[in-house]
């Protein structure tokens, strides 16, 4: 009888559209909120810096519109991911805003400081109330007044009740790697730097991730680093079989089209990670490069990360221009590029292990 319960409600969560699933929540949902976010919150970032440095107005007002929706961006984009009905995915667009914009007061080294949970709390929040949006979704005659107040509500509750934890617990993490690398910029340059860059190529966001701790500084400049390590690297050292295509393709746009190769071949994962430990202390030793949020973790994605440099640290600074074109673009290639080779004599590493289907 037991079994039988579970299989029935096993069919109506198939019926619903709902897999409990590590996979889709962690991988599928926040590979989404990343393009929520550029779709928002970095977009903005790029329209005002524009606007900035054209004094063109229009850019100056989309940036104010655009980053304003962050919140409801993010909910839709959790929404999309886990293939949520219309009125659910209406409806996430409150329960992003909610959850990006609650939070707390804190007292903070003896002054009061009100946190908002960010994209984190837009995250959590909207994956609960999209599932619970789905699950009484189409079961009633009335369903556009039930799905819209079931995913709306539940999801201000949940917000409400996780948003000031998550606020904390975002601003503690990203304090301490955001202080732990000015105290050593050495250590945690290599740390970010890897750490960062080897999730811009998993299958999660790199870019969520930063924007989620609140990454800026030197420790934002090391997960820049990271980045374009790996983007560039993988773009230098697989020309060999991929060539213009699968340079812009990695270059500009994302290095985890590697991810297939690397599960069958590791060792091709070896020169960017190498390289990205290199850079990564260089940007924030020598070239005290900075970045901010989700900027942080794109790397050369659309030019997205060196913008971000240029965004935190202005133009004025020739050290600033020499660290970027350095570590963003030449030093990530030519360190990639040695180390392959010797991977590669060693015999470890043979051409056609980062073919892509381009």
């Amino acid at each position: 009888m037991e079994q039988k319960k579970r299989s029935a409600f096993r069919r109506f969560l198939d019926k619903q559209g709902i897999t409990l699933s590590p996979k889709v929540y962690f991988i599928d949902a926040m590979g989404s909120l990343a393009m929520g976010l550029f779709a928002s919150l970095l977009i903005s970032t790029i329209f005002s810096t524009l606007g900035s440095w054209t004094g063109f107005s229009l850019f100056i007002e989309a940036a104010d519109f655009t980053q304003a929706v962050t919140g409801a961006a993010l909910g839709v984009s959790v929404a999309y991911a886990l293939k949520a009905p219309p009125l659910v995915l209406f409806s996430a667009a409150s329960v992003g805003y909610a959850g990006n914009a609650l939070g707390g007061t804190f007292m903070l080294d003896g002054v009061e400081k009100a946190l908002t949970a960010g994209p984190a709390g837009a995250f959590i929040a909207a994956i609960i109330a999209v599932e619970l949006g789905k699950l009484v979704s189409k079961t009633t005659k009335v369903d556009i007044l039930v799905t819209p107040t079931v995913t709306i509500l539940s999801g201000l509750l949940i917000a409400k009740l996780v948003c000031p934890w998550i606020a904390y617990i975002m601003y503690a993490l990203g304090s301490f790697v955001n202080t732990a690398t000015e105290m050593q910029p050495f250590i945690m340059g290599i740390l970010v730097s890897v750490i960062v860059g080897i999730v811009l190529t998993l299958p999660i966001s790199s870019a969520a991730l930063c924007a989620m701790i609140g990454i800026s500084g030197l420790a934002g400049g090391a997960a820049t680093a990271g980045c374009c390590a790996q983007m560039i690297g993988f773009a230098v050292i697989s020309f060999r079989e991929n060539r213009w295509g699968g340079l812009v393709a990695q270059g500009l746009g994302t290095s985890m089209l590697q991810m297939g190769n690397i599960c069958r071949k590791p060792a091709i994962w070896i020169a960017p990670t190498l390289a990205s430990a290199i850079t990564g202390p260089l940007a924030t030793l020598l070239f005290k490069l900075e970045c901010t949020g989700v900027s942080a973790g794109m790397g050369t994605c659309g030019l997205v990360g060196p913008l971000g440099i240029i965004s935190a640290m202005g133009t004025e600074s020739v050290t600033m221009w020499i660290g970027l074109i350095l570590i963003c673009f030449i030093l990530p290639a030519v360190f990639s590029f040695i180390i392959n080779e010797v991977l590669r004599k060693i015999g470890l590493i043979k051409t056609g292990d980062m073919k892509l289907d381009l």
